[in-house]
């Protein structure tokens, strides 16, 4: 016992001396930092100080005789270099005073060597005929330039020794500032463009302006020219109704770099600025069909290039690096790549590591990464790396009006592409309609899903005409869409009743039906053989068939918000007709967007799944919600207000941050469109009349389910009346169509239970017969509870 005690004892004591030394030396470290501070700081005043004092004595002669004197001294040690010697010393103690951590030795080394190697090639371009003179030292690098530069220029020549010291160069300014070379020469190249394209900009539009003053000189000094200024004989290509030069209708022709064409000499539309406000004429006239002008880009606002924080996104991924270290996972930081939204880290792993390690380790990684959450690629598609998606703490805008004026915009030749967002690598991203060929979006409420709607009509109308594309837009909340309202691209007015959505739908697949028998009559495959064939010379119908038939077609753009409304008032109808659209309707030309905030099994079905494959999933709640929606996990992980990932044409999901467009602009291309077709021609089949004697679940609107109930009893009626209730609530609530489970929950007889199945049968409740399996419930518990409501169950 006694040795037991004195062996606590001793442990105890040494635990409290191990504490008491660990106190002791965070105190001298806290007594280090703090001391290290206040060193810093006055480093950083006298830095300061010094650089006004040089800059008085150099550049004003303020400093007396003290300034000349330090204004020889340094012309004989940097030469030309004492003139920026005072910016330098000025930077450098702003740089120290607000410097928080602790500034690593080679920092220090890389700056040092970075002012030799200016000095170095300054002595090497103003290289003097006496190196070693006085007067050859103050106007060329000083002693410390000839020093490196002279020995350099002798052993490899000037050249050799130039670019010796560019290389040397490099290497220190990455150790100065604390950047891997990498990502250095990757934000040099940024910046670069970034520079260039303000004055590529501004000497393309001086050589414009001054080819309109010449053209306008060369109007006034003609007299026998005459103007003709009848804009009905303009072609779309020659004039738009503002007057603007117009594009042609497939793509816009000018860089990213590029502005649109001035709407005159003396006004020119400024980037990050308001868009313009398109004001019809008073006296427009309805264009002639083919005769539309597409609007101008200056309608939309853009944003230009966005500055990034290099040296943030280096420390961070020197922070990710660690923390897998301190958990036991060694990798290298092999690149990043900085999005609108995200940065994508790329680690490749050491020896021997698993890659579960590193997906097991998530919630540990954004907790050091202080994010909200994070996503893993293991591993990145086609590379041995893995990305690690960490949000940035600074999202940038991405605006439609960049994405419509960036090469990627230029390049995409068919009318169906629509421009989407930006991916992770900051590339602007499109995706083909007729290729796709149907589009599911879903998201929950806030994360963007309507506004991704509104781009990619905005898309459609900045680069399409009425005669290239049509539109029927369905709204059940009716807010979403009624600033499209009298559109020329319109087959009909914004619907916003869903049984009416419903009759749209039903629309469509006739139309479907309808281009298809053309189709056969001419022998084509699909819309584009069809259009080439009816447009071209000398066009004959085949026999027996009248030629006003055979028109053009215009590709049909469905578009669906809040296709769970739709589903709970007329699921087997909508369900029906957005099947059959989506299996035949490519060829063509009709296209389906199908929106929802509701990803559930009920709505987006097994059937809708499998006929429309690219998939749109914004920011959702759950992993249940995302499989839902993309058949994979990752939509949980996105973090709102655009996030999103696209699923077309690959299993792999592609991030995007989906651009963005106001009510203002969308008004000013909308405003564009009405004042050349004040008065669009629509069609009232596509909506159809107001259904009065069916539903569309299928049961008659006009009749009580109930009413004929005693037709399997000669009992009393209000007892068949109710039992006849509760066998559709049974049968609704259980989702199984099953005549056992009628005679066990009614207390019924075989026979009855039969019977009231087949009563069930004719009213739209259950399907039909499939022996001794359970009949297919066809009504929903919504549907039951809305006719409920009606009174008619």
């Amino acid at each position: 016992m006694s040795q037991r005690s004195s062996s606590k004892k001793s442990s105890s004591g040494a635990s409290s001396r191990g504490s008491s030394r660990a106190s002791s030396r965070d105190r001298a470290a806290t007594t280090r930092d703090r001391a290290g501070g206040r060193d810093r700081e006055v480093v950083a005043i006298a830095s300061v100080v010094m650089g006004v004092l040089i800059a008085l004595a150099l550049w004003f002669d303020l400093a007396g005789p003290l300034g000349r004197g330090l204004g020889t001294f340094l012309g004989w040690f940097v030469g030309r270099g004492r003139f920026a010697l005072p910016v330098v010393l000025i930077a450098a103690g702003v740089l120290l005073w607000r410097q928080s951590g602790q500034r690593r030795p080679r920092n220090d080394i890389g700056a040092g060597v970075v002012v030799v190697v200016l000095l170095a090639l300054v002595d090497l371009i103003w290289r003097p005929a006496e190196p070693t003179s006085p007067s050859a030292l103050v106007d060329s690098g000083g002693a410390i330039g000839a020093l490196v530069g002279e020995p350099l220029a002798s052993l490899a020549g000037v050249a050799g020794a130039v670019l010796i010291l560019l290389a040397a160069g490099v290497v220190a300014t990455s150790l100065a500032i604390d950047m891997p070379l990498r990502t250095m020469v990757r934000a040099g190249v940024r910046g670069s463009v970034i520079v260039a394209r303000p004055i590529g900009r501004w000497g393309r539009r001086a050589v414009s302006d001054l080819a309109t003053l010449r053209s306008e000189r060369d109007e006034h000094d003609g007299d026998d020219r005459v103007i003709d200024t009848d804009t009905t004989t303009a072609t779309p290509a020659e004039r738009s109704v503002g007057g603007d030069p117009l594009v042609a209708p497939q793509l816009y022709d000018f860089a990213a770099d590029d502005d649109p064409p001035p709407a005159s000499a003396s006004k020119k539309p400024a980037r990050r600025s308001k868009p313009a406000r398109a004001t019809p004429a008073p006296d427009a006239a309805p264009v002639a069909p083919g005769s539309w002008s597409l609007p101008p880009l200056a309608l939309l606002e853009q944003v230009g290039a966005q500055a990034v924080d290099m040296r943030s996104v280096t420390e961070r991924g020197e922070t990710l690096q660690e923390s897998l270290a301190q958990h036991g996972v060694e990798t290298q930081l092999v690149g990043s790549t900085v999005g609108p939204t995200v940065t994508r880290y790329e680690l490749e792993l050491g020896p021997g590591v698993k890659v579960a390690r590193v997906t097991s380790l998530q919630k540990d990684i954004a907790y050091a990464m202080a994010a909200t959450d994070v996503r893993i690629l293991a591993p990145i598609p086609g590379r041995s790396a893995i990305g690690v998606e960490v949000p940035n703490s600074r999202r940038q805008l991405v605006a439609l009006g960049d994405l419509l004026a960036s090469p990627e915009a230029a390049s995409a030749q068919h009318p169906l592409e629509v421009a989407i967002g930006k991916d992770i690598a900051g590339r602007a991203v499109f995706l083909n309609l007729a290729t796709t060929p149907h589009l599911l979006i879903a998201g929950a409420t806030g994360a963007g899903k309507s506004s991704g709607i509104n781009c990619i009509i905005t898309s459609l109308l900045m680069r399409t005409t009425p005669d290239q594309v049509r539109l029927i837009l369905i709204d059940p909340k009716q807010v979403e869409m009624g600033q499209y309202q009298r559109l020329p691209h319109l087959l009909t007015q914004p619907v916003t009743d869903p049984r009416k959505a419903a009759n749209a739908l039903g629309w469509a697949v006739k139309e479907m039906e309808r281009r298809y028998d053309l189709l056969s009559a001419l022998g084509t495959r699909d819309i584009g053989g069809y259009n080439k064939r009816v447009t071209a010379p000398g066009f004959e119908p085949p026999a027996g068939r009248d030629a006003d038939e055979f028109e053009h077609m215009p590709f049909i753009v469905v578009v669906v918000d809040e296709l769970n409304d739709l589903m709970m008032v007329a699921a087997r109808d909508v369900e029906e007709s957005i099947t059959r659209i989506a299996q035949k309707a490519r060829a063509v030309g009709i296209h389906l967007i199908v929106a929802t905030q509701r990803p559930s099994v009920n709505v987006i079905t097994g059937v809708i799944k499998a006929n429309v494959p690219a998939r749109m999933a914004f920011a959702v709640s759950s992993l249940t919600d995302s499989r839902v929606i993309l058949d994979q996990p990752g939509a949980e992980k996105l973090v709102g207000k655009g996030d999103m990932l696209l699923l077309s044409g690959s299993s792999v999901a592609n991030r995007i941050q989906g651009s963005w467009v106001s009510e203002d602009e969308v008004h000013s291309v909308v405003e564009h469109w009405r004042a050349q077709a004040p008065e669009p021609i629509v069609s009232n089949e596509v909506e159809g009349a107001e259904p009065e004697q069916r539903s569309f679940t299928g049961i008659d609107a006009s009749l009580d389910v109930t009413s004929d109930a005693n037709a399997f009893s000669a009992g009393d009626d209000d007892e068949d009346t109710q039992i006849m209730r509760q066998a559709i609530e049974l049968v609704v609530r259980s989702q199984l169509g099953s005549t056992s489970m009628l005679q066990r929950k009614l207390k019924v007889g075989f026979a009855r239970a039969g019977r009231i199945m087949d009563l069930l049968e004719q009213r739209g409740v259950v399907g039909p017969s499939e022996g001794s399996k359970a009949r297919e419930v066809l009504m929903s518990v919504e549907e039951f509870e809305l006719l409920r409501e009606r009174g008619q169950i």
